[in-house]
């Protein structure tokens, strides 16, 4: 345990640190962090093979065997924005859209909400945050009522995606890396997820109230395509665990199989924008690379700690001091409302064998449900909030005072109907 205090792992935690501080601060320090996590990321493995105390050649075995591991998650990743931006291309997420225009508002935030935790299950959070908040843009004028609307799509988006092993990067990362299963994963957190979005829906009631008269129309034209699209895009993130399941195909795999399915129907029905049609190349340069780099170096860095033993120090440290199980992942949520919950989950992962805990343990369970629901209590832990706090000119402040007691309602309710099931 005590290994961390050894000089040359002593640095990695340090190089680390001020990496991950740069990253928080991106906005003061004007410096992308996508850069910084890869650029700490290659770093560290540098030092882990040059420093002495540490093996080089055990090293660069180890770091093989990582880097299966990561590339296997960043396909998938990326095979699956793909998707999404093929189903932007062609206009099928507008069709969301008609579902809610009604002109009660209350009714109206909790068709918003339930629509949103669904939806993101099958896409992913931080897409179905943005698609959501650009569809009220369109629908609202009132912008009060937009950001208490805004603030149950960012809870609603976390919520869906933390029961499902697509709808969040943790949960990916946890189902690709064995922790979970996808038919586990859903069993054991749906209906906590449930209880954390109805609890906040019920916050947020209170305060949206009255009739809409002018709902406006989606002005983005739709036709068969869309439809077909979006039933294309859909089976497609339906198919991925399915093939996991019963043909035993790993999920990037499965991802990039489909994705080339839906690539290839894309180009047959060719999407246009401004009267120009867009090819599959086209919309493959619309994804953003930055995300995937980020997660490159994030993941990189925890594969570092995790082979220089410093995870393994810290995970005896916090068993030690928490006797209760339960406890380490509540506390995990907690920390994540504050900290990014990739790295968090990623060290959580190198910090915990499942020779300790075996997959679909409710350990990882826990995990899974803290990770992806801690982080609404700030409007800064989790990307969908960031997304929103962007889109909708959001302040600290006003989602702390507004939201962050809802959010954090909702996540102790969703822990307590876990631990009772």
């Amino acid at each position: 345990m005590y290994d961390i205090l050894y000089t040359p792992t002593t640095l990695l935690v340090l190089l680390f640190c001020i990496g991950y501080a740069l990253i928080i601060f991106e906005s003061f320090v004007d410096i992308n962090k996508a850069t910084t996590a890869t650029v700490v990321g290659s770093l560290l493995w540098v030092l882990l093979v040059l420093l002495p105390g540490f093996e080089s050649k055990e090293s660069l075995a180890l770091l093989q065997t990582h880097f299966s591991t990561i590339a296997q998650f960043l396909f998938f990743l990326w095979g699956a924005m793909i998707i999404v931006e093929i189903m932007n291309a062609h206009h099928s997420l507008e069709l969301v859209s008609r579902c809610l225009r009604v002109p009660s508002k209350r009714l109206r935030l909790w068709l918003v909400g339930i629509s949103t935790f669904f939806l993101s299950a099958v896409l992913d959070n931080l897409t179905t945050t943005i698609v959501m908040i650009s569809i009220m843009k369109k629908l609202c004028d009132d912008p009060m009522e937009r950001k208490m609307v805004g603030c149950s799509v960012v809870i609603a988006a976390n919520a869906g995606g933390a029961w499902s092993p697509i709808g969040d990067v943790t949960t990916t990362m946890l189902w690709i890396g064995g922790q979970v299963t996808a038919v586990g994963l859903v069993k054991a957190l749906f209906l906590p997820s449930f209880a954390c979005l109805v609890t906040a829906l019920l916050f947020f009631s209170k305060n949206v109230h009255g009739v809409d008269e002018s709902t406006h129309a989606i002005k983005k034209e739709t036709n068969w395509k869309s439809y077909l699209m979006i039933i294309l895009g859909i089976g497609s993130f339906c198919a991925v665990p399915l093939l996991k399941i019963f043909v035993g195909l790993p999920p990037f795999i499965g991802m990039l199989l489909m994705m080339s399915f839906v690539g290839v129907c894309s180009d047959i029905m060719k999407p246009e924008e401004n009267g120009k049609k867009l090819s599959f190349h086209d919309l493959i340069h619309r994804v953003d690379t930055s995300t995937i780099l980020f997660f490159l170096g994030i993941l990189l860095c925890i594969s570092a700690l995790e082979s220089s033993q410093v995870l393994h120090a810290l995970a005896a440290m916090l068993s030690n001091t928490f006797h209760y199980e339960a406890m380490i992942p509540f506390v995990i949520g907690i920390v994540s409302a504050a900290v990014d919950n990739v790295p968090i989950v990623a060290a959580t992962m190198g910090m915990y064998p499942l020779h300790l805990y075996p997959t679909d343990s409710s350990f990882w369970h826990m995990i899974a449900y803290a990770a992806g629901v801690g982080g609404n209590m700030l409007i800064i832990g989790s990307a969908a909030g960031v997304a929103f706090m962007g889109m909708e000119k959001v302040s600290f402040s006003w989602y702390l005072k507004k939201c962050s007691l809802a959010a954090a309602v909702g996540y102790v309710v969703g822990f307590g109907v876990y631990l009772l099931l």
